[in-house]
This record gives C-alpha cells, sequence and structure tokens, in this order.
C-alpha cells in the first residue's frame, strides 16, 4: 500500500510539474528558413540615388538597399559604381534564401541602370527577363520647362 501512495505522489507531482512548466515553455517556435529560388528585382534608378528590392514571386521583400543607405552622399548616389555597390550588398543579403533566378524590373532614367543589371548578372543570378517599367505620359501633365543650368 505504502508503493502505491508512494507510486500515485511521484505521478501527481510529474504532472504538476509538466503543467506548471508548460506555461514557462511559451517560447516561439523559430521558423524554418525560408527558401527562395526564383524571385524579381526591383530595380529603382533616379537622379538622385538607385534602389535595389529583391522579393519573391508574391512581392514579399527579402532585402533591399539603396545608395544612400551605404554612405553615399550627394551626385555620388546616382553613379554606376554607387549601383553595383547596392547590387553587391543586397546580394549578399539575400545568400541565405537560395535565391538563384531573377526577373528584372528596372524604373527610371538614372545612370546607374546597366550597371545595376550587369552587378546583378555578376553576383550569381541567372536574369531570366529585364523590363523597363518607367511611366510615361500619355499626353497628360504639361511637362517641366527645361533647367537652365
Amino acid at each position: 500500500m505504502a508503493d502505491e501512495a508512494i507510486k500515485e505522489n511521484v505521478t501527481t507531482e510529474a504532472v504538476e510539474a509538466a503543467d506548471s512548466a508548460a506555461p514557462e515553455t511559451g517560447k516561439k517556435k523559430k521558423k524554418g528558413k525560408k527558401s527562395v529560388f526564383r524571385g524579381r528585382a526591383s530595380v529603382q534608378c533616379t537622379y538622385n540615388n538607385t534602389i535595389v528590392t529583391l522579393t519573391d514571386q508574391n512581392g514579399s521583400t527579402l532585402a533591399w538597399s539603396s545608395a544612400g543607405h551605404l554612405g553615399f552622399k550627394g551626385a555620388k548616389k546616382s553613379t554606376p559604381y554607387a549601383a553595383t555597390q547596392v547590387v553587391a550588398e543586397v546580394a549578399e543579403k539575400v545568400k541565405k534564401f537560395g535565391l538563384q533566378e531573377l526577373d528584372v524590373f528596372v524604373k527610371g532614367v538614372g545612370s546607374g541602370r546597366e550597371a545595376s543589371v550587369r552587378a546583378l548578372a555578376n553576383n550569381g543570378f541567372t536574369l531570366l527577363s529585364i523590363k523597363d517599367i518607367t511611366p510615361l505620359p500619355h499626353n497628360g501633365c504639361r511637362p517641366q520647362r527645361p533647367r537652365r543650368i
């Protein structure tokens, strides 16, 4: 009879310990690393800056960077060299996802357009398509007067 009391005591203690431990282990479970094979690269090249964003096929951002974010200031932000540095940093950030194939969408008229596309190809990505999505007016608003320099 003493053995039964001890067994019963041990089992109830174990159950109580398990119940009390459950709320303490309320830590969030780590998600598995997202594996993305194919994605999209959006390159926005203005006269003042170059912004590169890499997303998956649904449009969820994986990594981004810009020339200003890297510390380039003033007129240096819009140079082809700054564009290649931006692409190199984004490629480094995206390595953990396993991204290999890209559809490239280039927007804007800055000098970093060709340099950024070339840098994407040189950083180990396979470029499936390159599309220019620069907005063009359909004879809408009156254009600005030309600057006098």
